[in-house]
């Protein structure tokens, strides 16, 4: 039986994702946007039936099993936790939260409630050339060992054509939290190798636009550079930016081995073993679901539509309400996943600051807070004397 859906977010992600949901059979019963307004003029464009500008108006509806969380990052942990605890199942985008503390809240509650689906929507493991790429390393198209992982990503504009979260990096906006968490992901996903430490460079090159140029200005990064050092000795090197010559959205994946190379391009799959060239997979997905124009690039939209194709098979079989199997979403990013990512993406982060290659550290447990107050306390009685 297919859940009803509760959506988060009016972004451009949720113009793609509602006319995929509803041609795999799901009914969309509520969405919710920071402003009654924002969410009056989505559930009218999209034929929601119900809107809200409160998170419990969704939640707690009775015909509403299945939440997406598509809404800034500042608010991934708080809904998602939330939501879990209500019993509703949770599709969240990434990043899993601004820090490892709010990745941790993901984690024990998806843990304290192991009957419901708890995902991080890390679409690209759904794209068929990934599946492709990740079988072939498996079945050792390139030896015995990866030597060496390759991957750059140039787009257009993040930004929309007003001020909002992905402007500002303080609620989670920007290249790295967007786009990294992806490159973070994927190659975890490809390799099954973490990262050890990292070194980054992240940087904002525009701060202003033409309509972006008052008070507030961009804060966001546009450009990010990192390199890791993964277990079994592996190193990667990636580069994002947002300063395409044109709006095409570029994304490539090179991983080298002791036989051979594999090369993802867009959609497609390639391979070179010695001087033989092949063309391990290429993209002939026809959507059919009626899509509009999106800023999104082809792959990640594929990624999507074959995820939720993956959810829809999780459900149907089971006549329960609400009961699912994990077979067809077994390659989905858990909420343990994203602690990872974050984990990742706060070392890149903190590379950035300090010029330094940063360990990462993947927290267990949330920090003691009295220790902190005793702490900022004892700070403070200091500073005063």
């Amino acid at each position: 039986m297919l859940p009803g859906i509760g959506l988060f977010g009016t972004g451009p992600v949720v113009r793609v994702l509602v006319p995929i949901l509803r041609e795999n059979g799901f009914k969309i019963e509520a969405i919710w946007s920071r402003t009654i307004q924002d969410a009056q003029e989505a559930a009218k464009e999209l034929n929601i039936p119900f809107h809200t500008s409160k998170i419990d108006d969704v939640l707690l509806r009775k015909d509403v099993d299945l939440i997406f969380v598509l809404c800034s990052p500042n608010l991934h942990a708080q809904i998602s936790v939330k939501a879990l605890g209500i019993g509703k199942h949770i599709v969240c985008d990434k990043p899993a939260g601004l820090s490892q503390e709010d990745a941790l809240k993901m984690v024990n509650a998806g843990q304290y409630y192991p009957t419901l689906i708890s995902i991080i929507s890390h679409s690209f493991r759904f794209l068929p050339a990934f599946i492709h790429m990740r079988e072939a390393i498996m079945n050792n198209y390139l030896g015995s060992e990866i030597k060496l992982i390759d991957i750059r990503v140039q787009t257009s504009s993040l930004y929309s054509e007003g001020f909002d979260w992905k402007c500002n990096d303080i609620m989670g906006g920007g290249i790295l939290n967007l786009i990294g968490s992806h490159v973070v992901d994927t190659v975890t996903f490809l390799t099954g190798a973490k990262a050890l430490r990292v070194h980054g460079l992240v940087r904002t090159f525009t701060k202003t636009t033409d309509i972006i140029n008052g008070i507030r200005q961009i804060s966001a990064p546009d450009f990010c550079t990192f390199q890791m050092e993964l277990e079994r000795g592996i190193l990667v090197t990636a580069t994002m930016s947002s300063h395409s010559a044109n709006t095409a959205f570029s994304h490539e994946v090179i991983i080298s081995g002791t036989n051979g190379y594999l090369l993802v391009r867009g959609c497609d799959l390639f391979g070179v073993r010695g001087k033989i060239q092949e063309e391990l997979y290429i993209d002939r997905e026809d959507i059919q679901s009626e899509i509009p124009n999106s800023i999104l690039p082809r792959n990640f939209i594929i990624g999507l539509y074959k995820m939720i194709a993956a959810l829809r098979e999780a459900f149907l079989p089971v006549t329960e309400k609400a009961g699912w199997i994990k077979e067809p979403v077994r390659l989905a990013a858990g909420f343990e996943d994203g602690l990872y990512v974050r984990a990742v993406l706060s070392a890149i982060q903190s590379s950035s600051q300090t010029r330094q290659w940063v360990k990462v550290n993947i927290m267990t447990e949330q920090p003691d807070t009295n220790a902190l107050l005793s702490a900022a306390v004892r700070k403070t009685a200091i500073s005063i004397t």
